[in-house]
């Protein structure tokens, strides 16, 4: 096994000049474009689903294919947790809100000028 010089590692070893480096594309961290890569672009439409695979039986409902990126998905996420009245999260661009609220969030996203299906059963 060959072993790994600082120039494989990109040169950087400290710098205090830029703040805070983001260790995959060496940037500083507000500067950073390995984590501002824009999320695939789907088919248009905003699924709603219920699951509760891995969730010890609880159902949460969720949306996908919302065609917002990561900053606007996490406030129009909390806008959807406040209308339901409920807790969620959003991952990998997934938003999951507990129990089943797609009776509430499918008039809601319509509103958004979206085309929305439930998904599933």
């Amino acid at each position: 096994m060959k072993k790994q010089s600082l120039k494989d590692l990109g040169g950087l070893v400290y710098s205090t000049d830029q703040g805070r480096m983001c260790p995959e594309c060496r940037h500083p961290v507000e500067q950073c474009q390995c984590r501002t890569a824009a999320r695939p672009v789907g088919d248009g439409v905003v699924r709603v689903s219920r699951e509760t695979k891995g969730r010890k039986g609880k159902g949460v409902t969720l949306v996908t294919g919302i065609p917002l990126d990561d900053a606007p998905l996490k406030a129009f996420a909390k806008v959807l947790k406040a209308r339901c009245g409920t807790g969620g999260t959003v991952k990998e661009g997934v938003v999951e809100i507990q129990g089943d609220q797609r009776d509430i969030l499918v008039p809601l996203l319509q509103a958004e000028g979206w085309v929305v299906k439930k998904a599933g059963g």
